[in-house]
């Protein structure tokens, strides 16, 4: 872990650090790791929502309880004997948005027409593009050109309600887990033991206000099974929301002069797989190649027809689908355990995690009563 992984600007985040029964409020400064817990400040979404997050972080008094790189170097290799960073929101929901880049388009339409059985992906994959025969990457979703394209393909019989969502008028939301059920910087990343065909969906995240005003973004890792999914749209909760299937960190970066939505809109976000078995999968995608805006996707999610009093993570999708193949010509890609699982983008640094089953990850049992009464306890509400 270097200084590069670490980005610069204000940023907010939580750890759990000795002598403390609840997560504190963290942020960066001069290289160190400072606590800034404070009365009625000690919850993300509390800063959050005062209307002057950037300016508290950046001001608000601290205590230094570490060095920044060690931090994240000893949470990355799983050693607890430091402040261990977390899930750097609280009491925010959760959800997400799919299907918003062309490439994750097709890959759920070969996901849906595969069936769950990754060996048909290729085949699928050489198929549909012949069918489609259009760059779908021009297409703005809802247009008369994409009403034109959906009657297309209904006629040659491959409509999917992927393309629906993907160049269709309405986007995909969904709730990808609980406020608190997310796990952070160094921490296993959970698959359903049931799963044979998963990958990694690197992604930005927003974090926005219950005014549905966007203050800052973070990195996440949308876990996310293939051969569920492909099965019915329908198990998309089971194929989304399990334990330790949502990823979000290093840090919360704040909007400020220097770092703005527009800097989000233009971001190359890295993906990097280590196996134990030396197999090693890059990939990257372009957050100017999003087929909806994040300011659309924000307001399909949060507005008068749907509020959420705490705020809200929105998780932007991704365009890079994994399709290397691991164990043999046209098998693709899919997890093996102990994978290391690497997204970054210089300015919100490197959140990494190791792959592991569901069941076997650390159980979720801190959930919002115990940061509530452990807060009461602390006369810090």
């Amino acid at each position: 872990m270097s200084v590069n992984d670490i980005p610069g600007g204000i940023l907010l985040g939580r750890a759990r650090i000795e002598g403390f029964d609840h997560p504190r409020i963290v942020t960066v400064r001069d290289g160190q790791l400072v606590d800034i817990t404070a009365r009625g400040m000690a919850t993300v979404r509390d800063i959050a929502e005062s209307g002057r997050a950037a300016e508290h972080v950046k001001t608000a008094p601290g205590r230094a309880v570490g060095d920044i790189e060690t931090v994240m170097a000893n949470a990355a290799a799983g050693k607890a004997d430091m402040p261990q960073l977390l899930c750097p929101v609280d009491l925010q929901a959760l959800k997400a948005s799919g299907v918003t880049f062309v490439v994750s388009l097709l890959e759920r339409v070969i996901e849906e027409q595969a069936r769950g059985d990754n060996s048909r992906a290729d085949v699928l994959r050489s198929e549909i593009l012949d069918l489609i025969g259009t760059d779908l990457s021009q297409l703005v979703p809802g247009s008369e050109a994409a009403v034109k394209v959906k009657a297309a393909l209904i006629e040659k019989g491959v409509w999917s309600q992927y393309l629906e969502v993907g160049i269709g008028p309405d986007a995909e939301i969904f709730t990808k887990g609980q406020p608190m059920s997310a796990v952070g910087h160094g921490a296993e990343v959970g698959l359903h033991p049931i799963s044979n065909w998963n990958n990694p969906e690197p992604e930005v995240a927003l974090v926005v206000t219950s005014a549905g005003e966007i203050i800052g973004a973070t990195l996440g890792n949308d876990v996310n099974l293939r051969d569920v999914e492909g099965r019915s749209a329908l198990l998309l909760g089971k194929a989304k929301d399990n334990n330790a299937s949502a990823s979000l960190g290093p840090f919360v970066r704040l909007f400020d002069g220097d770092f703005t939505l527009e800097t989000i809109k233009q971001a190359e976000i890295a993906l990097r797989v280590e196996g134990t078995d030396g197999f090693v999968l890059e990939g990257q995608s372009n957050m100017a190649q999003i087929s909806r805006t994040p300011e659309s996707l924000v307001a399909a999610t949060v507005g008068a027809h749907h509020q959420y009093p705490d705020g809200l993570v929105l998780y932007l999708g991704t365009m890079f689908a994994p399709v290397k193949d691991r164990d043999g010509a046209g098998k693709g890609f899919t997890h093996k355990l102990g994978d290391v699982v690497s997204i970054s983008t210089p300015s919100l640094g490197t959140l990494t995690n190791r792959v592991n089953l569901s069941t076997k990850c650390p159980p979720w049992t801190y959930g919002t009563s115990h940061l509530l009464r452990d807060l009461a306890r602390a006369n810090l509400l």
